[in-house]
């Protein structure tokens, strides 16, 4: 389900007119949410590509071109065989939401958890927006600078994953064959004509093949 920033009113919907009927979905301008508020609206609109700020405003994402989602398949697809094959991580694509400590609700490209940080979580907060930072985030820039996939929007996103606590940040960028690296504080480094990646001492053996992921 499309949904726009509007200030327009969201329309209740009738008895006889079921909630995923209405479409595009309508929202203020100026609409603030809680993060509990804004699970409630993700459940009742799974077609949506949504993302929320610390502020509580939603941030309406869209869907990805087929080279990126080619290459966001690719990079998930490397980051899952680290983890089956180390042991001890996590690994989640785009689709999976994280409930940052500042209170914003994020969908990193990629990412890893360390597992005994997964395991502490209960149940119920497994099912919904996990309450905790990635210990590594991976996004995928598009060739244009413009909307929430632009690498400006996506730089405020790993500033927001630096300061909610991630240990290791790559902002990739295909166009340029570059990759941006964020520590745990800082300013980023970054590589040029990159073609391998290595995570280094705090995710051992964690190596990105990009000449797969730059030729999707």
């Amino acid at each position: 389900m499309a949904v726009t920033s509007s200030p327009a009113a969201v329309a209740a919907p009738s008895d006889a007119e079921p909630f995923e009927a209405l479409a595009p979905l309508r929202l203020p301008a100026d609409l603030r949410l809680t993060p509990e508020q804004f699970e409630r609206v993700c459940a009742e609109n799974r077609e949506a590509v949504l993302e929320l700020a610390a502020d509580g405003q939603f941030i309406a994402m869209t869907p990805t071109g087929g080279e990126t989602g080619a290459r966001s398949g690719e990079l998930f697809y490397q980051l899952k065989l680290f983890a089956n094959g180390a042991g001890g991580w996590k690994a989640f694509d785009s689709s999976t939401g994280f409930r940052l400590p500042d209170g914003s609700v994020l969908s990193p490209d990629a990412s890893l958890v360390r597992l005994e940080r997964w395991q502490a979580l209960s149940s119920e907060q497994r099912r919904g927006f996990a309450p905790l930072c990635p210990d590594l985030v991976v996004e995928l820039a598009s060739p244009s600078d413009e909307g929430p996939r632009g690498v400006s929007a996506l730089r405020q996103k790993m500033e927001n994953y630096q300061s909610n606590g991630a240990r290791l940040g790559w902002l990739l960028l295909p166009e340029e064959r570059a990759v941006e690296v964020w520590g745990v504080s800082g300013e980023p480094s970054r590589l040029e004509q990159a073609t391998d990646l290595e995570a280094g001492a705090e995710f051992p053996g964690l190596r990105l093949n990009l000449r797969e992921i730059w030729e999707e």
